[in-house]
């Protein structure tokens, strides 16, 4: 699956895990990427899709 958004561009970001004694260590941060079919110029297609965009109606889900 890939982890970047097709609507917004919405990908991968990196962070630090902390722990309780304070100490960092690297991680990644990824968006809840959905693979769903969209309606495209009134044709349906298959998208890979964040959830804030499904939610926020920035796309058409096909029926």
């Amino acid at each position: 699956m890939a982890n970047k958004c097709e609507i917004c561009g919405k990908g991968q970001t990196t962070g630090s895990s902390i722990s309780r004694s304070r100490s960092k260590s690297k991680r990644t941060f990824k968006p809840n990427i959905q693979k769903i079919r969209v309606m495209v110029d009134g044709q349906p297609r298959r998208m890979n899709v964040c959830t804030t965009c499904i939610k926020s109606d920035r796309v058409v889900k096909a029926p």
